[in-house]
């Protein structure tokens, strides 16, 4: 709602521009006829002061270290929910009864399967292909397996799509761990949650049954509801802008997986593990601080501070203490998670983070969690995938539903040449 005006000068003209009040955060200046009127665009790079859309989804206050999803704070979710019910809630807005959940969960189960010409797309990839390679082929090739459901003016068939690619996104990436170690692939076991099927088709074998530990289910459903979304980040910015064309919702989430595997957004709990492994054991620690604050080392402590949050990531309060729970139940010895504990305290101790505000990011304690599961790094970003799926399921619905929705078309400051008149080859 407009509640009162900012006003701009341009040129010696006064200009007024309504100001829009959200449920949450800052009030936002209603720019949409600054050009109209001004003839003026405005300069924003990285959009770091941009709201690009109005969206009911995800809060963040960076400031105070807050993540809301539809309102419930994360660490609830998180400690009390399941995958499952975060999906529910982020695609209809509201927590499911227990029936409502029940149905939501059956019809996820029976879209799980992949139409069976997919293991022939699968054969095409080289064995050494990277996961995130081969998810980003798979998934946009949904559409030609899919058709049925890739209207999007029609709201049933944005249902039935938004269902498929839930459900089938753990087959995939499960798929794409098997091919690129070259075992079978596993078909998914209906009478398994969401997490154990997923967990049972990367790791299980045909020759023998595979048991779901619970505390590495329990472990595996938080860290998907941790990633399940997180506002206008730039691969959810990037499945929006694509789908603001009309594309397909499967070639939009295609389009966010490739955004995601950029190092600078899904590949930071590689970062921050390879780091710690690097680090070794606690006693080097001091070494590494201090390299850290060296503006002229080009060693940066990976997995602390974020470009949101100015605070404790709240999504690392639970992350640490899901790690003790995996290691305790696999009964895992590792330096790096002792190391990691070390680390964050000593930096928090530190006057110099604690000045730049650098405080331990979901990323500083996932990979240690999905190292001790058993997954290679190559697959950290997979998964991350897998999570975020809802996220931009749940975003591109949204978009499409908004009918103020029009197609994305960021402009520019251009510094190129002046127009110029064409010279023949010959007098050049």
């Amino acid at each position: 709602m407009a509640d009162k005006q900012a006003e701009l000068t341009v040129g010696g003209e006064n200009y007024s521009f309504p100001t829009l009040e959200g449920s949450c955060g800052p009030d936002v200046i209603d720019i949409r006829k600054l050009y109209g009127n001004t003839g003026k665009f405005t300069f924003d790079p990285g959009y770091k002061s941009t709201a690009s859309c109005e969206s009911a989804l995800t809060f963040i206050d960076g400031q105070e270290g807050v993540l809301l999803h539809r309102g419930y704070p994360i660490g609830q979710l998180a400690e009390h929910s399941s995958f499952m019910e975060v999906s529910h809630l982020m695609l209809t807005g509201e927590l499911p009864t227990k029936d409502e959940l029940d149905e939501f969960t059956h019809t996820i189960t029976y879209h799980t399967m992949l139409h069976d010409q997919m293991r022939q797309f699968y054969q095409g990839f080289r064995r050494d292909a990277h996961p995130m390679a081969i998810m980003c082929g798979v998934v946009g090739a949904l559409s030609a397996f899919y058709h049925d459901s890739t209207d999007i003016s029609d709201p049933e068939h944005r249902k039935i799509s938004s269902h498929r690619l839930i459900a089938k996104m753990p087959t995939i990436a499960a798929w794409a761990y098997k091919y690129s170690v070259g075992q079978p692939f596993m078909q998914p076991l209906n009478s398994l949650s969401y997490t154990g099927n997923f967990l049972r088709m990367t790791f299980g074998v045909p020759a023998e049954e595979y048991e779901v530990i619970p505390e590495v289910e329990r472990a595996m459903d938080r860290i998907f509801i941790l990633h399940a979304d997180h506002e206008q980040n730039a691969s959810t910015s990037t499945v929006r802008l694509a789908g603001s064309s009309g594309a397909n919702p499967f070639a939009c989430i295609s389009a966010g997986i490739a955004c995601l595997w950029g190092p600078a957004h899904g590949g930071a709990n590689e970062a921050a593990l390879n780091m710690l492994r690097e680090i070794g054991t606690p006693d080097r620690i001091p070494h590494y601080i201090e390299r850290a604050k060296d503006k002229n080392d080009p060693f940066r402590l990976m997995g602390f501070g974020h470009r949101v949050y100015k605070n404790y990531d709240p999504r690392a309060v639970v992350m640490q203490k899901t790690v003790r729970e995996v290691f305790d139940a696999l009964k895992v010895k590792d330096p790096v998670f002792e190391t990691a504990l070390r680390l964050e305290e000593i930096a928090l101790s530190d006057p110099y983070f604690q000045e730049k505000k650098l405080f331990p990011n979901v990323d500083f304690y996932s990979g240690i969690i999905l190292s001790a599961i058993g997954f290679p790094t190559t697959m950290f970003t997979a998964l991350f995938a897998l999570a975020r799926t809802v996220g931009w399921v749940a975003q591109w619905n949204e978009m499409i539903s908004d009918p103020g929705q029009v197609i994305g078309r960021p402009r520019q400051l251009y510094t190129g040449p002046t127009q110029r008149d064409y010279v023949p080859v010959s007098e050049r």
